[in-house]
């Protein structure tokens, strides 16, 4: 079976390393939420392995560019700042700087939920929309993730750091983002099945659904993610969006 989403193998992954002993931190990069659950990556380490002490590493940083040395500024959050310090020292090099975060639920969030608002920036370009589409989608996204992580328990200045803004503007903007590229095929036209199968791993496609979840969960309103859900998983015409969107009700920004 090919799995496009990696966060699915978090649990199966976790469920091996759970007959090793004394194998210390554990990392995770996938991002996401488990389906059904709607359980964060790091909950469904802990469940599969309690004695583990767990961290997330996140931010903007395609693996492109780590791989030629490009210099790159990630973050990794614990529950224990000793964790964090640890994975800090440990991979931080001449061109990989790391800061550290208490804030495990926010990092976790932004790495997951910028997917979804990447997608929804690809439908911009796809439509051949301009600059200032862009920056109101990429604006009002990083409004929606942290209204979210707040109810869910995150610290609201965790979205304007890396993990937030940071990775949200690097995924939305660039050609290595497969979450965008997918979102500019289906926003030119292409159809959903098969803008996923040219592109691959589209890890905001799984989000969509989960975050539209959430949203309904803890009852706030998330639009650009509900019209992101919408077009993926209800046929929804891209094209409907905008007008859909631009037309809501006039509310004050903050």
């Amino acid at each position: 079976m090919c799995i496009r989403d990696s966060s699915i193998a978090v649990r199966q992954t976790a469920k091996r390393l759970s007959a090793e002993k004394d194998f210390g931190i554990v990392v995770n990069v996938a991002k996401g939420f488990e389906k059904g659950s709607l359980l964060r990556l790091s909950q469904v380490i802990a469940e599969e392995l309690p004695e583990a002490k767990v961290a997330v590493l996140s931010g903007p940083s395609h693996a492109e560019e780590v791989a030629r040395g490009i210099p790159t500024s990630v973050v990794v959050a614990s529950d224990s700042a000793v964790t964090a310090q640890i994975v800090q020292s440990i991979m931080s090099g001449d061109n990989l700087r790391i800061y550290t975060s208490d804030d495990l639920i926010g990092v976790e969030l932004g790495g997951a939920l910028k997917n979804v608002i990447a997608i929804a920036s690809g439908f911009c370009d796809g439509l051949g929309l301009g600059d200032n589409t862009k920056a109101a989608l990429i604006t009002r996204g990083l409004a929606e993730m942290a209204r979210l992580g707040v109810c869910m328990g995150a610290k609201e200045y965790t979205f304007s750091g890396l993990a937030g803004i940071g990775d949200l503007v690097v995924t939305c903007t660039s050609q290595h983002s497969r979450n965008h590229r997918f979102g500019e095929k289906v926003g030119s036209g292409t159809p959903v099945n098969q803008a996923l199968s040219e592109v691959g791993t589209v890890e905001g496609y799984y989000a969509a659904e989960l975050a539209y979840s959430l949203a309904k969960k803890y009852k706030i309103e998330m639009p650009i993610t509900e019209e992101c859900y919408a077009i993926l998983y209800e046929n929804k015409d891209v094209k409907d969006v905008l007008n859909d969107l631009m037309r809501r009700p006039k509310r004050s920004e903050h």
